[in-house]
């Protein structure tokens, strides 16, 4: 009798902790897949910490392979399910589609920045979801301060040290807290014009900071942030960005380089596409995470609208800690399904928040306890140390390192800001010249405008970032951008001229039988070569160039760490 098929779409907090839970329950009796586009966990809440130079990028990461040895890895993004023949077809980072064949599944596809219909935003911000972000982020401001400590005009100068932060959730709000610390250290290095100083903007249109917290919280980083010199605005938005800055929903024209976008997540696209139940783009389950009219489907995290028995008539938010919990409930009613154990409900207590405010300041309520500076900041890194599934040690040892001695301000070059466009579906993925193009729905669910209360909300993902795409880098040529267009117009025109050839390799799969390995996938894979190109991508829209290089939720929330 053969083993049934577990297959696991997702690795964030939801995904990975069902695999961890699943493998020690299975114990070699199921065959557990995990479909992933990276071979890393990422432990969003420190993604600011890696933004700010604090972190080394690998601290906040996790091997897959190393961490779940029972469970089989496909590296590749899932284009679509076929939920009547049980197969999940997905696309590898090379190009290959295959088809992995299922008895229960399991989507924990997560979150991706949500895009607002506002004028210039998707050409001119970044988001804030995945490591490449983090990084571009961490270079961008570095260069934007060096360069304005070269600035000859005042004006120039003051460009490039002023960056916008929009969206006042965790990630927002964190991003600014460190931001600010993180400019202030590198401008005693590089000292800028007479009286200048670096200016980090927070805006969002709710009434306080961190609106879905408990007040004191609120207060706490309201306090912090403006004692450290932030611009904190409430009820004031983005009405449209430019190449040369930002105007707000107050009138008020504001220079910037730089536009940090955290007003949000919304649930992966691959959720809506199957078809079934949807609440807000999230799909519909029972108590038991399970998919009504599909036993053998189960969902959680954020791309599942969990019913909140704490609350009824509500469905629990797209935090890290519900993801995480969530995937625990998940293994656990897997396994009930094929014969181990009982099904259980999914239920929650509340066990506090904490905000990261960068230094040793914090802001935190375990257990309903308020707290604030020195006693937040330890609660907070100890909470991150005990949630983290790995890198303990060297997390500890960096955050050693940063209280002696003083941070490396340089710039890597190692994701261009063309790479890490904020309309895309698959933001864990840089982009390059020669590498398909990741999933892409750019699609805005609000109305024109700037954003509202609603979707400015705690999502664990909420996070965003700026930056310019319309300009080179400096020492870069604009020839770049033609450069790059000249080499996919020719790949395209050898790909045309040889039908055939360097065709992607045939679906295949060891859970397939015979007949489904002879049938063609019911749809076109999406995520292959010669595809429409993407915006801020070299050979997508014309006549762009390349611009420069730059971090609340698949985390304990959105940073709801």
């Amino acid at each position: 009798m053969s083993r049934p098929r577990i297959v696991i779409v997702g690795a964030g907090f939801a995904g990975y902790r069902t695999a961890k839970e699943l493998s020690r329950k299975a114990r070699g009796k199921a065959d557990i897949t995990l479909l992933n586009p990276t071979d890393y966990f990422l432990y969003l809440p420190l993604l600011p910490q890696v933004a700010a130079g604090i972190l080394e990028p690998r601290r906040v990461t996790v091997s897959l392979s190393d961490t779940l040895p029972e469970v089989r890895l496909v590296l590749g993004e899932a284009d679509g399910i076929d939920l009547d023949g049980r197969t999940v077809h997905y696309t590898d980072p090379e190009g290959t589609g295959g088809t992995i064949g299922y008895d229960r599944l399991v989507l924990a596809a997560g979150s991706v920045n949500k895009l607002l219909p506002i004028p210039g935003v998707a050409e001119h911000a970044h988001g804030f979801r995945g490591l490449p972000e983090a990084l571009y982020l961490r270079d961008h401001v570095t260069r934007q301060v060096e360069l304005a400590a070269a600035a000859d005009d005042p004006a120039t100068c003051a460009a490039r040290c002023t960056f916008v932060v929009v969206g006042a959730g965790y990630t927002g709000t964190e991003v600014a807290a460190h931001g600010q610390l993180f400019t202030d250290a590198q401008v005693r290095k590089h000292p800028l014009r007479k009286g200048m100083r670096p200016r980090w903007l927070l805006l969002d249109v709710a009434e306080r900071v961190l609106p879905e917290l408990d007040p004191h919280l609120s207060r706490t980083a309201d306090r912090t942030l403006r004692e450290r010199g932030v611009e904190v605005r409430m009820g004031t938005s983005v009405k449209e960005a430019t190449r040369d800055g930002v105007l707000l929903t107050d009138g008020e024209f504001v220079e910037t380089r730089s536009l940090v976008w955290c007003v949000g997540v919304r649930p992966d696209p691959l959720a809506e596409s199957l078809g079934l139940p949807m609440e807000r783009g999230r799909l519909l389950v029972d108590p038991n995470l399970q998919v009504p009219g599909r036993p053998e489907v189960f969902a959680c995290g954020d791309a599942a609208a969990v019913p909140d028995l704490e609350n009824p008539g509500q469905y629990t938010p797209m935090t890290a800690q519900h993801a995480w919990r969530q995937g625990r409930t998940a293994a656990l009613n897997v396994a009930a399904s094929l014969g181990a154990g009982v099904r259980r409900p999914y239920e929650h207590r509340d066990l506090g928040f904490v905000v990261d405010l960068g230094g040793a300041k914090a802001a935190a309520n375990p257990l309903g306890v308020p707290l604030s500076g020195l006693a937040a900041g330890a609660v907070t890194r100890g909470y991150h140390l005990a949630a983290m599934p790995g890198n303990r040690v060297r997390v500890a040892a960096d955050w050693l390192l940063d209280a002696v001695l003083p941070r490396q301000a340089v710039q890597l070059g190692l994701v261009r800001s063309w790479s890490v466009p904020l309309d895309t579906a698959s933001p864990e993925l840089a982009r390059f010249p020669g590498r398909p193009q990741a999933r892409q729905d750019a699609d805005a669910r609000s109305g024109p405008g700037a954003a509202t209360e609603e979707d400015t909300g705690p999502g664990r993902g909420a996070s965003g970032r700026g930056e310019r795409d319309d300009s080179p880098e400096p020492g870069e040529p604009a020839a770049v951008a033609s450069a790059g267009e000249a080499v996919i117009a020719e790949a395209k025109a050898r790909e045309a001229a040889s039908p055939g050839q360097d065709s992607p390799a045939p679906e295949s799969s060891e859970f397939q039988t015979p007949e489904q390995r002879r049938q063609p996938p019911s749809e076109p894979v999406r995520n292959r070569p010669g595809g429409e190109p993407a915006r801020n991508q070299p050979g997508g829209e014309p006549g762009r160039t390349p611009g420069p290089v730059k971090r609340t939720d698949a985390d304990p929330g959105e940073g709801d760490s």
